[in-house]
């Protein structure tokens, strides 16, 4: 009798899971078309063409477009063709995408895997609609611009700078002279100038000067199109190929053919050594170049031997100077540890 029970029972329990798994619906509120198919909603089968699709949507929305309404036309309200037409749209939109429509097949195949369903429908509509691509490209073309637009900035200060030093804008006024800019005789009668109009072309003149004469390196150089980033991404594979080649006819040259270096050999080692740019290196005085190359900075221990010169001048510079002086006994008796804050 038990086991009587206990089989009924268990047949119980299997029909009403075979039951549930025969429930499950392919068709998920909220996703596509919800509870209707898209197919159904358009009426055409699964193995219409894009084109049969596309007429059932055209037949369709000329029914139940908001604007074609007619009252008395049909026994659909206005409030029920704006809903048939907006469901026709989305059953369009889903099917008409090669993509989607896989998506949607899948679904109506595998109605088991609900939740991932969710995923596949929502990381679609979610993911951005435009390229990434593009998005990348416009990235790097304002920065570039704002890096050039940024230099020319730079270039145009350090230039009104100097033509505030007596020193370049006497050079530049001489040169300009002996070239006979400067030597013009004031014209007369209907072409006579105003004084202010002689003097701002003078101005212009030795600008001009000195922007061709005066080799401004560093930060504040001219600048140059190929330095910014665009053209640098876009010359990456020129210039990757060129350090390589570089690099191999270096190791050859000088480690294993033993050729002696050269001035511009010396200053890139001297330069390594004290881990400056090459821009930071050109903005140093030529009379510092040659000093380097003088004391023979490019053999290690030399170069050594100058740092550390360097830094014990710069200690003993610190202890005589006044300055570092007060500093130093400030940070003993008060120091930053040592602020506090006034009561209100």
């Amino acid at each position: 009798m038990a086991a009587s029970v206990e089989l009924r029972l268990t047949l119980c329990i299997c029909l009403v899971f075979i039951l549930g798994l025969s429930s499950v619906s392919a068709l998920i509120e909220g996703l596509y078309c919800g509870i209707q198919s898209c197919y159904d909603v358009l009426g055409v089968s699964r193995d219409a063409s894009k084109a049969e699709i596309g007429r059932a949507y055209r037949q369709l929305a000329r029914r139940y477009h908001p604007d074609r309404y007619q009252p008395g036309e049909s026994d659909d309200s206005r409030e029920t063709a704006e809903q048939k037409f907006l469901l026709v749209a989305t059953a369009y939109e889903t099917l008409k995408d090669e993509e989607l429509r896989k998506d949607y097949d899948y679904m109506l195949d595998h109605p088991e895997e609900y939740y991932s369903h969710y995923y596949t429908y929502y990381r679609r509509r979610l993911a951005p609609k435009v390229d990434v691509r593009i998005v990348i490209l416009v990235t790097i073309c304002a920065i570039s611009l704002f890096q050039y637009y940024s230099w020319w900035s730079s270039y145009t200060e350090a230039i009104n700078y100097l033509m505030t030093i007596p020193k370049y804008r006497i050079q530049a006024t001489e040169l300009a002279k002996q070239q006979g800019l400067l030597n013009k005789t004031k014209e007369k009668g209907k072409n006579r100038r105003s004084k202010e109009e002689i003097r701002e072309e003078e101005e212009q003149i030795i600008r001009d000067i000195i922007k061709n004469k005066i080799d401004i390196k560093g930060g504040y150089q001219k600048p140059n199109v190929s330095d910014i980033l665009l053209c640098k991404i876009i010359l990456f594979p020129y210039n990757l190929c060129t350090y390589v080649a570089w690099n191999f006819s270096w190791f050859y040259r000088f480690t294993i053919h033993g050729e002696e270096y050269g001035d511009e050999e010396r200053l890139y080692i001297i330069r390594k050594y004290m881990k400056m740019s090459q821009a930071q290196f050109d903005s140093l005085d030529n009379s510092l170049i040659e000093t380097f190359l003088k004391q023979q900075l490019w053999i290690k221990e030399n170069y050594e031997t100058y740092r550390e010169e360097q830094e014990e001048e710069m200690k003993m510079k610190m202890a005589t100077d006044s300055r570092w002086k007060r500093y130093r006994r400030w940070m003993k008796s008060e120091g930053p540890g040592r602020i506090t804050f006034a009561d209100d």
